[in-house]
C-alpha cells in the first residue's frame, strides 16, 4: 500500500510543479473626463452620482485625500479641477442605493468663491484643467473631473450644480448628456488540458440618453442624438486616474476604433443607441490594462417635430456638414487587468494523478472484500 501511497503522491507533486499560465480579472475601472458647462447658467460644482455602489467601492478622485497627483482650490499649476475635494456620500431611496461624488464652490452667504461659466468649449484632448495648456482660468465653461471604482455603477449620472435664483446659495442639478461606459469582461472559452487559456475581451459599453415623453406629444418620443468617435489602446502595466489626462504617454498610442457613431434612443427598439467597443477583439496576452477614450458632440442637425427622430445629412456613421453639433466633453476609461496564475497540468500529470488515483482505489475495494469475506466465516 506503501507504494500506491508514493504514486499518488507523485502525481499530486506533479500537478503542483506545472507551468502556471496567466489569466486576466478585472481589478477596477477608472474614469477621467472633460466635460463642458453648456446649461446656460454659472455652474458651482458637479455631481457624479453612481447609483449600485457602496461609498467603499470609491477606490480614487481627483482632489481626494492623500493623492500625489496636485489639485485644489483655483488654478494654481498642476490643479485638476478648480473645486477641490470632494465629498463622497451614500444614500438610500426605496430600494435605490448608490453614491455620490460631489464637487462644490463655497458659498459665504452672497458670493461663491468658484464657478464654471456657460459656454462652448472644443478642446484637442483632456484641457479643461490647469495643465491643459489652453490656459485654463476663470473665464474656461469647462472642468475635468476623474473617479476610480472597484465595479461597474448599475447606472451613472452626471450633473452641473447650478443656482436656483442668483445668490442664492440653493443648488440644483442639470443633468449632463455625457455617457459612461460600462465595462464588461468576457472570459475566453476553456482550452483543452494543458494549453493556455486565451485571453478575454474587455468590451464596454456606451447608450444614448433615454428619451423624455413631453406630456403635450402623444407619439413616442425618441431620445436625444449624439455623436460620439471611439479610440483605444493596450498598456502592459495597470494606470493610476492621472495617466488619463491628454499629453500623457498612456494614451499616446491611441488608435481609431469608430470614426463616427450616431446613437439615439429609439423608444420601438429597446436594443438601439447602444454602441460596444471592443466586442469580438481578445485583449493582448500581456495586457495590464484597456484604456478608450470617447469623444461626444451634439447632433447638429434637424429633429423630427412629431417623435423627435435625427433627421440626417448623411448617414450614421458618415455625418454631413450639418450633422456634427458642438462638442459636449472627453471620456478617458480604463479597465486595469491583473494576471491570475493558475496552474495547468500537462497531460502526463492528469494521468499520474488517474493511475494514482484508479490503484488507490482498486486497493481499497480489494481490502472491503477481504473484510467482508472474514466477518462471514463462521464461529
Amino acid at each position: 500500500m506503501r507504494r500506491f501511497k508514493l504514486s499518488l503522491v507523485s502525481a499530486v507533486a506533479a500537478l503542483a510543479l506545472a507551468p502556471a499560465v496567466s489569466s486576466a480579472a478585472v481589478i477596477g475601472f477608472l474614469g477621467n473626463f472633460d466635460v463642458i458647462n453648456d446649461t446656460g447658467k454659472e455652474a458651482h460644482g458637479f455631481e457624479i452620482d453612481l447609483e449600485g455602489l457602496h461609498a467603499s467601492d470609491i477606490t480614487d478622485t481627483f482632489g481626494g485625500a492623500g493623492r500625489g497627483f496636485p489639485t485644489g482650490r483655483g488654478f494654481g499649476s498642476g490643479s485638476v479641477e478648480r473645486y477641490g475635494s470632494p465629498t463622497i456620500s451614500e444614500y438610500a431611496i426605496g430600494g435605490v442605493f448608490g453614491t455620490k461624488v460631489v464637487y462644490q464652490g463655497l458659498f459665504n452667504g452672497s458670493s461663491w468663491d468658484y464657478g464654471t461659466p456657460s459656454g462652448s468649449f472644443i478642446t484637442p484632448g483632456d484641457n479643461c484643467w490647469s495643465g491643459g495648456g489652453l490656459g485654463y482660468n476663470a473665464s474656461t465653461p469647462c472642468d475635468h473631473f476623474g473617479v476610480g471604482v472597484r465595479a461597474n455603477a448599475t447606472k451613472t449620472t452626471y450633473s452641473w450644480l447650478t443656482e436656483t435664483a442668483p445668490n442664492s446659495g440653493v443648488l440644483n442639478n442639470s443633468i449632463v448628456n455625457l455617457p459612461a461606459p460600462v465595462w464588461n469582461v468576457i472570459p475566453a472559452a476553456q482550452p483543452p488540458v494543458g494549453q493556455p487559456p486565451a485571453p478575454p475581451v474587455v468590451a464596454a459599453v456606451i447608450q444614448a440618453p433615454a428619451p423624455v415623453q413631453p406630456p403635450e406629444k402623444p407619439e413616442a418620443q425618441w431620445g436625444t442624438a449624439i455623436w460620439v468617435k471611439v479610440f483605444t489602446t493596450e498598456l502592459e502595466n495597470a494606470p493610476q486616474l492621472e495617466d488619463l489626462i491628454g499629453g500623457n504617454a498612456a494614451l499616446k498610442n491611441l488608435k481609431t476604433e469608430t470614426e463616427w457613431q450616431l446613437l439615439q434612443k429609439d423608444p420601438g427598439n429597446p436594443l438601439s443607441g447602444i454602441l460596444e467597443s471592443g466586442y469580438g477583439a481578445p485583449v493582448g496576452p500581456n495586457a495590464a490594462s484597456i484604456l478608450r477614450r470617447y469623444e461626444f458632440y451634439k447632433f447638429g442637425g434637424q429633429y423630427d417635430a412629431i417623435d423627435n427622430h435625427a433627421i440626417l445629412e448623411g448617414s450614421d456613421s458618415n455625418p454631413g456638414l450639418g450633422d456634427i453639433g458642438s462638442y459636449l466633453g472627453a471620456q478617458n476609461g480604463a479597465a486595469n487587468l491583473v494576471a491570475v496564475a493558475a496552474a495547468v497540468p500537462e497531460p502526463g500529470a492528469w494521468a499520474m494523478v488517474l493511475a494514482g488515483l484508479g490503484t488507490v482505489l482498486g486497493v481499497s475495494r480489494k481490502r472491503q472484500r477481504r473484510a467482508g469475506e472474514t466477518r462471514m466465516i463462521p464461529s
